[in-house]
């Protein structure tokens, strides 16, 4: 008869078909202290990511504002500098005036006051070129006649003139004004004429002024 055998606890009871599970790893845990560190070096690194990207937008828009105002700035500059150019070319001429309206008033006095003076300065002028002329004519307004004869008659005994003298008197000569005449040749002095002379000369600059100021602004 068979002996019965002894059961022992060292059996596999797992069916023989199946594979052993293996254990599973045992999961890892982070001290606090370091999850904390963590979360502050997070914060820190968001923060200055954000505090940079704040810095760079403030100085996107700050060169925009600055670019603007330059802008802005220059276009008042210029037209500051062109009002101020017109008012500055406004007051040289009303001061070009007044001194020409003043000079002419002034000349006026003068030659009411010394009729003579131009017609004297004038025969003085042409006598010493005037060796040979056989005659020389005087027109002057009728009230300087005899005295431009006693000058002239003067005049010509020191430059040696030896021609004839003849002078004549003319109401529609203006006072202060005169003309001498000779074969070939004369001379007048009109005070009309020299003011117009100088009116034109005052324009002519007035606009040669202006004119070369609007080429440089523009």
């Amino acid at each position: 008869m068979a002996q019965p055998a002894r059961f022992t606890f060292d059996l596999d009871l797992e069916p023989r078909s199946s594979a052993r599970r293996p254990a599973p790893a045992p999961v890892p845990s982070i001290p606090e202290d370091v999850v904390a560190q963590l979360i502050a070096n997070a914060r820190e690194e968001a923060y200055a990511e954000g505090l940079k990207a704040g810095e760079q937008n403030a100085a996107s828009m700050a060169t925009q504002t600055i670019a603007a105002a330059a802008g802005t700035l220059a276009t008042h500059t210029i037209n500051s500098a062109k009002a101020l150019d017109a008012a500055r070319d406004e007051h040289h001429q009303q001061a070009v005036e007044l001194a020409l309206s003043i000079g002419r008033k002034l000349a006026l006095h003068l030659l009411a006051r010394f009729p003579l003076t131009e017609l004297e300065a004038l025969i003085s002028e042409c006598l010493p070129s005037l060796n040979g002329v056989p005659h020389l004519v005087v027109r002057c307004h009728p009230d300087l006649a005899d005295a431009i004869r006693d000058t002239a008659t003067t005049q010509m005994s020191h430059s040696g003139f030896a021609g004839r003298l003849v002078v004549m008197g003319d109401p529609e000569i203006r006072l202060g004004d005169g003309r001498l005449e000779w074969v070939d040749g004369g001379l007048v002095r009109d005070i009309a004429d020299t003011a117009r002379q100088v009116d034109h000369q005052i324009a002519t600059y007035l606009a040669a002024r202006t004119g070369g100021q609007s080429k440089e602004n523009g």
